[in-house]
């Protein structure tokens, strides 16, 4: 092939790559003090299967519109994948909001599908067709992603940190390389350990496209420091998602029917 992969080649598997339109005061109310929402509120959903630790990573990520400092760029929410070694390694080392999840994508044909499962929720649907290929944006896109790196006290004392917050910035200059226009529904569904439906929900679909792209430079680093006080608030999560939680678990779960069958 002319990318130098073989075919089914997990290397050569574009990313399905979903957004839609929320709520400009929902985005508001997820990002920690210090980061500020993006000219649009919209979400990005990414569906995916790459190479990571010589096996196939199949994974769903949603992002948020927003800036840090002035630079554009997209916050992570939660970075579902199937790899257990990745999501602990991965969060110590530079905050990356993983957690486990299945990730079901495929394409046959013209048919694209994608679900996401994470405790026994699917709060995810894509189903659709590709209508044609589109022009690729010319030239190297980069593209910022803001990730949060902390730890809480030893002991969970309130307020006190051995690492406090800071910004970390994931800088990716890549190439498009084929982009295809896809014909289809995003369906979120209402979970509490995925909180889309009502934290995010989804007033108007952009767009689907599966893209192919030529990554050219990836840098992972620390940006600078948040307000430990102002982010305590936004410290206890859901897993490993930066979605608001109560002691590692969803704020409601008290509230959400046990699932049977």
């Amino acid at each position: 092939m002319a990318d130098g992969t073989r075919p089914a080649e997990i290397a050569g598997w574009p990313k399905l790559v979903i957004t839609y339109r929320t709520d400009p005061e929902k985005v508001a109310a997820l990002l920690p003090p210090g980061l500020e929402p993006g000219d649009e509120p919209v979400v990005t959903i990414g569906v995916y299967c790459v190479p990571i630790l010589d096996e196939p990573e199949y994974g769903t990520s949603t992002r948020i519109s927003a800036t840090w400092e002035g630079i554009p760029g997209d916050y992570s929410l939660g970075i579902g994948i199937d790899q257990e070694a990745a999501i602990f390694n991965s969060k110590e080392t530079n905050g990356q909001p993983k957690f486990p999840c299945t990730t079901r994508y495929f394409r046959f044909g013209d048919r694209v599908e994608a679900t996401a499962t994470h405790q026994g929720y699917t709060f995810m649907e894509f189903r659709g067709r590709t209508v044609g290929a589109v022009d690729p944006t010319p030239g190297d896109l980069e593209h910022n992603e803001w990730w949060i790196k902390y730890s809480r006290a030893v002991g969970n004392v309130e307020g006190e940190y051995d690492f406090p917050p800071h910004v970390v910035r994931v800088r990716q200059v890549s190439e498009e390389v084929a982009v295809e226009e896809l014909e289809g529904e995003l369906v979120l569904r209402d979970s509490p350990w995925d909180p889309h439906t009502e934290l995010l929900p989804m007033r108007e679909q952009l767009s689907a496209r599966l893209v192919t792209s030529a990554h050219k430079d990836r840098s992972i680093t620390l940006a600078g420091p948040l307000d430990p006080v102002a982010f305590w608030p936004h410290a206890d999560t859901i897993g490993g998602s930066r979605w608001p939680g109560r002691r590692g678990g969803p704020r409601n779960l008290r509230e959400v029917p046990a699932l049977t069958g």
